[in-house]
């Protein structure tokens, strides 16, 4: 039925947006971590799908034994789906590009596939943090390095081995071209997995962005064994402070409330399967920040989101304790006690105060 359904593609005037009918369909991801080659393989359902990865091994492991065996070894993966390590050979040849790298190679990626890739190919993105040395979103990065095209985020609360393993999931695909974006939604839904469009990609991106932040802190509460009432309090409050500053930032807060925002953290906050509430654990059981990291195969984008998020509260004058102190466990050393300063002995005042500083 989804692929009856991404051959209406084909009867709409789509010369900008690149997105041919499901033959033609070319779809080219980015990235071979957990979640690049999960988006991948929903791909392969629908059209003609690339996986560009690194690494030789993962590549040959996806082209003959229709398998990722670093990120997700008991997964077996579409067998449409292919791989390769020619960046811009695949980039010059896509109709749609789905940008999984991490923050900080995402501008670095963009720049070698500019070289190649046409004009007005969209582009998605499926990071979820920000530059680190700009503070940029993703989406900025793509009108700088790659401009004049459709640009958009697919996010939500999306984990990656529940997807894979067929549990029923949601995401919101957000383009500001709406008609692009219902077209765009059809490369990505399976039986299981269900696409809701957003035109607002800001929040929708920032949302993705800052629920890291918030996993490391309800992470640390669980490691120190605080109890559910103080993470419940923790995640609560920390959606607040989202909520605040996303919507500071250009987001609509029925955004941040939504699957991209609140979503998204409360499966990032209590799931096992999360790098960033994994780092809050480690972090809360006592290891060092450099610890925790050496130990991790994969970046947790919470870490770096912190400090540009302390900066930003500062920019806008906001008063966010549970952002303030992951930043100060994270890049200041501090001990993460941060649910008994930023419950107990923060201030206090109406639970919908402003959170002006």
């Amino acid at each position: 039925m989804v692929n009856e359904v991404i051959d209406e593609v084909s009867t709409v005037n789509t010369t900008q947006a690149g997105v041919k009918a499901k033959s033609d369909l070319r779809v080219l991801v980015v990235g071979g971590g957990s979640w690049g080659t999960t988006v991948a393989h929903l791909a392969a359902h629908n059209g003609t799908t690339l996986l560009w990865a690194r690494d030789e091994a993962v590549v040959d492991a996806i082209n003959t034994e229709h398998r990722n065996p670093r990120y997700l070894p008991s997964f077996e993966l579409h067998p449409r789906l292919r791989a390769t390590t020619d960046l811009q050979a695949a980039a010059a040849e896509t109709d749609l590009l789905i940008m999984g790298v991490p923050t900080g190679a995402f501008r670095e990626t963009c720049a070698k596939i500019a070289e190649t890739i046409r004009p007005w190919v969209p582009v998605v993105s499926l990071a979820k943090g920000f530059e680190p040395e700009t503070g940029y979103r993703m989406t900025q990065i793509v009108e700088q390095v790659l401009p004049d095209r459709p640009i958009g985020v697919l996010t939500g609360p999306n984990l990656a081995k529940e997807i894979m393993a067929g549990s029923p999931t949601a995401a919101v695909i957000a383009i500001s071209e709406q008609n692009i974006a219902a077209r765009l939604q059809r490369v990505f839904m399976t039986r299981t997995f269900r696409v809701f469009l957003h035109h607002d990609v800001i929040g929708c991106e920032v949302g993705g962005a800052l629920k890291n932040v918030y996993a490391i802190a309800a992470g640390v509460v669980e490691g120190r064994g605080l109890g559910d009432n103080a993470r419940a309090a923790i995640i609560t409050r920390g959606l607040a402070e989202l909520i605040e500053l996303g919507s500071r930032m250009g987001g609509e807060a029925l955004t941040l409330a939504g699957l991209a925002g609140m979503g998204d953290l409360v499966a990032t906050c209590v799931s096992p399967q999360s790098r960033n509430s994994q780092v809050g654990r480690k972090l809360g059981e006592g290891l060092t920040i450099e610890e925790v990291l050496a130990g991790m195969d994969q970046v947790a984008e919470g870490v770096k989101a912190a400090k540009v998020v302390h900066d930003l509260a500062q920019r806008f004058e906001l008063f966010m304790p549970i952002a303030s102190q992951v930043y100060a466990v994270c890049h200041e050393g501090s001990d993460p006690d941060f649910a008994e300063d930023a419950l107990l002995r923060g201030r206090l005042g109406h639970e919908q105060s402003p959170f002006e500083v």
